[in-house]
């Protein structure tokens, strides 16, 4: 394991603790804790970067990310996961830690809250902040290291679109508590890689220019002792399991169905009237389409990391995120990126085309050949494929954009889609800030054109959609991006839970049937909702939760996706 060196502190240090846990056990008797890169190693990048990411790994095939997070959870941490073909496990997860700084934007004007809670109105434009901020940490990609090591982490609001597009309108009726973005300045994560079974604690080191080789030196080593500490305090706690061991997978006993409860922000007739509105435009040639939805609100006491875990089980995705930020809580199981950046490599997947996971492969097979034969779902993907490749044209060179994949049908649990990859190369001068701008909000959640169809869903909804149809996920202090759209999404505020779901309105809709989709779509979380709603009124029933010994079974062995996928999230 070239980089690799494995580090000895003095005795009563914090490896002491972790000596004691059989978990750092190898089959032969020896302690695994390494650290990466290597000092010597870290001078290599001093001259070319500001940071370089230091990870302490070691062995702990009997954690899961929920377990982890658990010990850790708390107001601005978070958990990112994810699950391919509704079956693998992505290499990684990764969680954060209470950040250095928050970063809150809303019109026009950034906001920087520190760990201590001391805030600070920033001047200049926030997209130049971010800039900087990136840049402060600006680290390599190391190759021992997994891809994200560290990074600004947060949502990206549907409004977020009008610092690409200024002249959008804001919605006046904004009337959930969340920003145009909220961005957690990650400098230590937790990554778990699920096909070593390693987990690395990863903090920062700083380059500053004109440091000697001793002051790197004792940086270094400070560094490292913290991440032991960071350790030592992920595996020593134990953590209350607030529900029976064989919850999972199961119908949980509801005592007042959430339908019952449930509210939205339109009535049927008045979402039935918007969709004919929309196919006005549409007739009067202002758009070719248009995604009008709605948002579905209930009274609950719930935990939300339940509800997280729930949704995990009945619908793994490839975007599973859990962010628990000041004033609210995101809960997602998202199918769709947005845009992702690896290097100079900028791709977006348009997803247009549903149809439900048939209960033998026979037939799957018949409603994957009825998909692939809808001219109305083939007419409308091609529309947002042709949105994307614009959207990538907007950053990459000239002659690079390519559907490196067109109109593939993907299954996941419970639907299957199709799916088109539109690639490109960025051009000189242009970041995965601008990739994720020129992007931004995905057609698939606006519609076509794209500016025109934001200013008609502002008319006919009622309500400012927050984080709903913007983003989640991560830019890296090594230059990449990975975003996932804000669908199959919950936030959580006060004592409510919020849900949003819409539908692509085209020419030839019934506006009954889109109607109808909305409802469908929102379903799968409002579900998660209801069964950890009902396991927690099983578990108050029973008494306190009790503490979960080491060893014993946990949600995730009891999973649908069991196996690892090698590709990376």
């Amino acid at each position: 394991m070239s980089g690799i060196v494995p580090v000895s502190f003095s005795p009563a240090s914090t490896t002491e603790r972790l000596l004691s846990l059989s978990l750092f056990e190898h089959r032969f008797g020896e302690v695994i804790f390494l650290f990466a890169p290597s000092f010597v190693e870290c001078l290599a990048y001093a001259p070319r970067y500001a940071a370089v990411p230091v990870a302490f790994t070691l062995f702990g095939d009997t954690e899961t990310p929920v377990s982890l997070y658990a010990r850790v959870r708390g107001p601005d941490t978070f958990l990112l996961e994810s699950v391919e073909d509704g079956r693998h496990w992505g290499r990684y997860s990764f969680l954060g830690l209470a950040p250095r700084l928050r970063l809150h934007v809303r019109d026009g004007r950034a906001r920087l809250v520190t760990r201590e809670g001391q805030q600070t109105v920033a001047e200049g434009s926030p997209l130049a902040l971010i800039r900087r901020l990136l840049a402060r940490y600006r680290s390599p990609l190391v190759p021992v290291l997994p891809p994200f090591t560290g990074g600004l982490v947060g949502y990206f609001a549907y409004d977020w679109a009008r610092y690409a597009e200024p002249r959008l309108p804001r919605h006046a009726a904004a009337d959930l508590p969340t920003d145009d973005a909220v961005l957690l300045l990650a400098d230590r994560v937790v990554a778990v890689d699920h096909l070593t079974h390693r987990i690395h604690v990863i903090g920062q080191l700083p380059l500053p220019p004109g440091a000697t080789r001793a002051e790197l030196a004792r940086a270094y080593d400070a560094l490292c002792q913290e991440l032991a500490d960071i350790a030592a305090g992920l595996f020593v706690r134990s953590v209350a399991d607030p529900f029976p061991p064989a919850a999972f997978g199961q119908g949980a006993p509801v005592d007042v169905p959430l339908a019952d409860r449930l509210e939205s922000n339109m009535s049927r007739d008045a979402f039935l009237a918007a969709v004919r509105k929309a196919k006005d435009y549409i007739a009067a040639g202002d758009i070719f389409q248009v995604v009008l939805s709605q948002r579905f609100a209930v009274e609950t006491a719930t935990d939300p990391f339940a509800v997280y875990r729930v949704a995990r089980a009945q619908s793994p995705s490839p975007y599973l995120f859990y962010l628990e930020l000041q004033g609210c809580t995101l809960v997602g199981a998202s199918p769709e990126m947005l845009v992702r950046v690896a290097g100079d490599r900028v791709e977006t997947r348009p997803i247009a085309g549903t149809r439900p996971r048939g209960q033998t492969p026979e037939e799957d097979a018949r409603l994957e050949a009825e998909l692939l034969a809808d001219e109305k779902e083939r007419a409308e993907h091609v529309m947002l494929v042709d949105l994307a490749r614009n959207d990538v044209g907007r950053v990459a060179r000239t002659g690079t954009v390519d559907v490196a994949r067109f109109m593939a049908v993907e299954r996941y649990s419970h639907v299957m889609h199709l799916v088109s990859t539109v690639t490109g190369r960025l051009r000189e001068g242009q970041d995965a800030l601008d990739a994720l701008l020129a992007c931004f909000p995905a057609g698939t959640l606006s519609g076509a054109p794209k500016v025109r169809a934001m200013e008609i869903i502002a008319e006919l909804e009622p309500c400012a959609r927050g984080p709903y149809g913007g983003a989640v996920g991560y830019l890296a202090f090594n230059g990449n991006l990975d975003t996932c759209i804000a669908i199959r999404t919950a936030l959580f505020a006060g004592h409510r839970a919020y849900v949003q779901a819409g539908a692509g309105i085209v020419a030839d809709s019934v506006p009954e049937r889109e109607y109808d989709e909305t409802v469908n779509k929102a379903k799968a979380m409002l579900r998660a909702l209801e069964e950890a709603e009902g396991w927690a009124r099983e578990a108050g029933a029973q008494g306190e939760p009790r503490e979960r010994e080491r060893g014993e079974p946990r949600e995730e062995e009891l999973s649908r996706a069991e196996t690892v996928s090698s590709s990376r999230r």
